[in-house]
């Protein structure tokens, strides 16, 4: 039987030193998004790994009246976005929070929009969710989600090989995941099997990233965390292991005098259910 590994320990302000960047693909799927139905008025918009709730307060931008619920697994994430934001909203709407694994997760509703945010990576064989998620969405209704597609990029590879290496797999084997995602084209073949009317792209951002080791930075709050969370409270491992990695980052993105470049690919698929 396969090792449990916790999950990661989610850390909500390493998360955000770099929300611009992190929201940005957000803003770029959302303008793919249709104006979603709204059964009796009432528009309601499910976010799935809603995390600190920062992109979850984009939705209520776009649809001011909308009932929004960001659903996340991490406590410390719920916690940080249900003081950040939970509430009315100026435009008659509202959000809140709830706890909810997307693994598991089933609309108990019909909503007009279901989103995900750079979380399904987190989710082994989230597709199979896919017609269980369609099926909630009223007539007319948009699934949309981004995931990162860099999982083969330096940061990455970097990370699986040094969790592999003599010195580490004892304690990491297994703790990574290699393939999380499909390729775009997979995703457009399985939302037209799906019956949707399916639009599917990638884009890779040439983030320009300042500060000290600011790709390891960034990974902190993302890629790192499974390797944080399995090293626990051993601070030597943790300084030893992220010692390495950070020697090898800093070879694979050398700073420039305008900072330090970090291309990012991103995933994108809008699918809309026949209304």
């Amino acid at each position: 039987m396969p090792a449990q590994h916790p999950r990661p320990a989610w850390d909500p302000d390493q998360y955000l030193r770099h929300a611009d960047h992190r929201a940005r693909p957000f803003l770029d799927l959302l303008a793919r998004v249709q104006d979603p139905p709204a059964p009796a008025g009432n528009l309601r918009v499910a976010d799935i790994g809603c995390g600190p709730g920062n992109v979850t307060a984009l939705l209520t931008e776009r649809w001011p009246a909308a009932h929004v619920t960001g659903f996340d697994t991490s406590q410390a994430m719920l916690d940080q976005a249900r003081t950040a934001y939970e509430g009315p909203t100026p435009g008659g709407g509202s959000m809140d929070f709830q706890e909810a694994d997307a693994a598991t997760w089933v609309p108990d509703e019909m909503y007009g929009l279901i989103v995900s945010n750079a979380a399904l990576q987190w989710v082994p064989d989230h597709v199979k969710a896919f017609p269980v998620w369609l099926d909630g969405l009223a007539p007319g209704g948009t699934f949309a989600f981004q995931v990162p597609g860099n999982f083969t990029a330096p940061s990455h590879r970097i990370l699986g090989e040094l969790a592999a290496s003599p010195r580490w797999r004892d304690r990491l084997d297994g703790r990574l995941r290699l393939s999380p995602v499909l390729e775009p084209a997979e995703y457009l073949t399985t939302l037209l099997g799906l019956g949707c009317e399916a639009d599917v792209w990638e884009t890779t951002y040439l983030q320009v990233l300042h500060g000290e080791d600011p790709v390891l930075d960034w990974v902190k709050g993302t890629a790192l965390r499974p390797v944080l969370t399995e090293l626990g409270d051993d601070e030597d491992a943790v300084a030893a292991f992220t010692a390495e990695y950070r020697a090898a980052l800093r070879e694979a993105y050398p700073p420039t005098p305008h900072g330090t470049v970090f291309p990012f690919r991103r995933l994108f698929a809008v699918a809309r259910r026949p209304a």
